[in-house]
Order: structure tokens, then sequence, then C-alpha cells
């Protein structure tokens, strides 16, 4: 989890190749209404993000073990996916914002979010921090130590499921 350009893809699907796992990507799960905002470089408000935190949802209760990579940004969120399956652990992906604009800006072509909507996800992240279930990993590491820390940290809660 964590704002835009920090990784959830990469760590997610890497996660769930050394696990074994499923992986879903989250972002291909938006609603059309919802990708035709990002696209158009407008945020996504709550009511936008509540049919799409069900159905990842109902994935989690439906295909684990599973990695899903989610946004996740608020606290709301996180919970809602916690009410749909309680064992759900995350990993944070910390980023600060000039190192998530350049990577959103390097791949601006080919994803559905535009880097003008970097502000807004850093404008409605709410840390993890002291949240159960969550680690948090530094996003500037190589991917390899991303996934060994992550890895190292989850292993300290062998009951928690990951969402990268």
């Amino acid at each position: 989890m964590g704002v835009a350009g920090c990784g959830k893809t990469s760590v997610g699907e890497a996660l769930a190749r050394t696990l074994g796992w499923a992986f879903i990507e989250g972002d291909l799960h938006h609603a059309p209404a919802s990708i035709a905002k990002m696209q158009a470089g407008q945020p996504l408000a709550d009511e936008d993000r509540w049919g799409w935190l069900d159905q990842l949802g109902q994935m989690l209760r439906t295909q684990a073990p599973v990695v899903l990579s989610c946004s996740a940004l608020k606290r709301a969120y996180r919970e809602r996916l916690r009410a749909a399956r309680p064992a759900v652990g995350f990993v944070y992906l910390d980023i600060d914002k000039p190192l998530a604009l350049q990577r959103v800006a390097a791949r601006a072509a080919a994803h559905i979010f535009p880097a003008s909507l970097v502000d807004s996800q850093f404008a409605t992240l709410e840390p993890p921090t002291g949240e159960p279930g969550v680690v948090t990993v530094p996003a500037a590491l190589p991917l390899d130590e991303q996934v060994g820390r992550a890895l190292a940290l989850l292993a300290a809660h062998p009951s928690q499921e990951t969402d990268a």
C-alpha cells in the first residue's frame, strides 16, 4: 500500500512470486468512471473508492492466499479491507514526494495515473503508523531489498497475509 509511484505493483508481484501466492493488481479493478476521472487529472473521492474497495475485499475473501496492490491511503480504506479479511497484513511502501513524482512521470505513457495527481495522494495519505499488521518498507531501496525486508518483517507476524 502507498501513494502512486511507491512500487506497489513491482513489490506486490515479487512478493507473490516469492510466496507462491496469486497477485491482484488493484488498479485493474477501478470503475471505468474512476479511471476516466484519474486520466482527466481529477483525484478520486471516498465515494469513488468504496465500491472498488468492496470488490477488492471480496477478492481477498475468495482468492486467498493472495497479494493485493492497493493504495489504501486512508485508515478507513484499510479498515474496509480488514473487515473483508481480518487476517490481512499491509506492507506500507514509504516514499517521498520527489521520488514518487519522478517515478509517476517516467511511466506516464503506460499508466492511468498522471503525475499531476501525486500531490492529492500525499494529501489523502494517512500513514499507517501504529496500526496492527503493518510493516513499513522504504520505497527507495532496490526491489530485492524491499521484498527481503517485507518478508522478514512479515515473518514476525505469521498470522498476517499481505497487501502490498
